[in-house]
């Protein structure tokens, strides 16, 4: 069977069904393309429990996903948001510390903490609605391009021809390896430790992070009532023990960070700690001959920052508005119009690259004079209203692209 599309979207991750969504708003003709094991794998109700992986969306994400009525149709009550940054050094001769609110920034919000499965919960409703639309499952085996189109080949023999192929299916990128674009990959031998916990005291909104030298990065990011979700970015050795420790232990070991106004931690229940590996991986490009990528299959960064999806979301928009210029003669996957999407996202995602992978080297150095000077550098910022506006403007998205419902008006 030989199925045609204007747009073909590879990957069943949040990015990849906001692609889809997303495309198939702005009225082109999109085929959702999912691996078969995901395809038959129920997703499990919320329920009382609380996801081990959540994102902290910044405001380009929650506009996208607001113009695409996804926002709207997540559980609120299950979304936290972030009110205040703080962010402490590690200990030294100089403590460093460096705060952000939402006061200051004269937002309301400077970012959102969404559960996966709220959001792809959304999602999933959103697509069973979509016009233009149409998902299918298969083992796909083989991507090429010609002058017309972009061809994929399935185990089953059924063949899919599609003017344009959004690679959105990850670090691990089977469009990416198929198009034949190069990456560079770096491995942190650390581990994104992540858990759920309730605290003693209210967080008032407040996400917490900790430089701890050797011992990695401690983000505290707020949930709904008393509960706070961990991401420890953890060196191999220390995942492996806070992984095998009793929970009690690792809760322990949150409680004792230095200037902790939680209180005492526990593990919520059901909620055992999980871990993924961390790595730097940069594609050499976001494009190639009838391919664009987007979210993790183009980069991958640290989450020291919390950007990784804010990231993929960025990529959607500058995708959608890359296409809406396209000349009227030319299709959606014309060279021009995927050269525009690759140079609007090269800014921006290097500086992020840049700016995680070099705080991270930083900070986990042992050397005093750079512990010094790291701790001396966070309090001088934290004093200088300019340089704080501007990196929370970065990295919260005030400076968003227009909206999705802005560009089709």
């Amino acid at each position: 069977m030989k199925t045609h599309s204007e747009i073909c979207v590879v990957g069943n991750g949040a990015i990849g069904k906001v692609s889809a969504l997303a495309l198939a708003q702005a009225d082109f003709d999109v085929v959702l393309l999912e691996p078969v094991a995901s395809s038959q794998r129920p997703r499990e109700a919320l329920g009382e429990n609380w996801d081990n992986r959540v994102y902290a969306l910044n405001h380009v994400a929650q506009a996208l996903l607001s113009s695409l009525k996804v926002w709207s149709a997540m559980d609120a009550s299950r979304i936290a948001p972030v009110d205040a940054m703080v962010v402490h050094g590690d200990a030294g001769a100089v403590p460093g510390h460096l705060a952000f609110d939402a006061y200051g920034a004269r937002v309301n919000a400077l970012a959102w903490i969404v559960e996966d499965g709220n959001l792809n919960q959304a999602l999933d409703a959103a697509l069973r609605f979509a016009s233009n639309l149409r998902i299918i499952s298969g083992t796909a085996i083989r991507l090429t391009t010609n002058a017309s189109h972009a061809c994929i080949e399935f185990d089953n023999g059924d063949v899919l021809e599609a003017s344009l192929v959004v690679g959105a299916d990850g670090a691990n990128s089977w469009v990416r390896s198929q198009a034949d674009i190069g990456l560079d990959y770096r491995s942190y031998d650390q581990r994104a430790v992540v858990a759920n916990f309730s605290c003693e005291k209210p967080h008032h909104g407040a996400a917490s992070q900790w430089f701890l030298g050797s011992d990695g990065i401690v983000a505290l990011l707020p949930l709904p009532g008393e509960r706070v979700s961990l991401v420890w970015s953890a060196p191999e050795h220390l995942a492996d023990t806070l992984l095998r420790e009793p929970n009690d232990k690792l809760a322990a070991r949150l409680t004792a960070l230095p200037g902790q106004a939680l209180g005492q931690l526990a593990i919520l229940p059901s909620a055992a700690p999980s871990a993924f590996p961390l790595r730097l991986i940069s594609a050499h490009s976001p494009v190639a001959h009838r391919v664009a990528l987007v979210g993790d299959a183009a980069h991958v960064v640290h989450p020291l920052a919390g950007q990784g999806m804010n990231l993929g979301f960025a990529d959607v928009d500058a995708l959608l508005a890359a296409l809406g210029k396209r000349e009227l003669v030319s299709d959606c996957g014309d060279a021009r119009t995927l050269g525009r999407y690759a140079r609007a996202r090269k800014e921006e995602v290097l500086l992020m690259k840049l700016a995680t992978d070099g705080l991270q080297r930083l900070f986990a150095s042992e050397l005093a004079p750079l512990r010094t000077l790291r701790n001396a550098g966070l309090a001088v910022v934290d004093r200088i209203p300019f340089l704080k506006r501007r990196l929370m403007s970065h990295a919260f998205g005030r400076a968003a692209s227009i909206t999705f419902d802005e560009r089709l008006k």
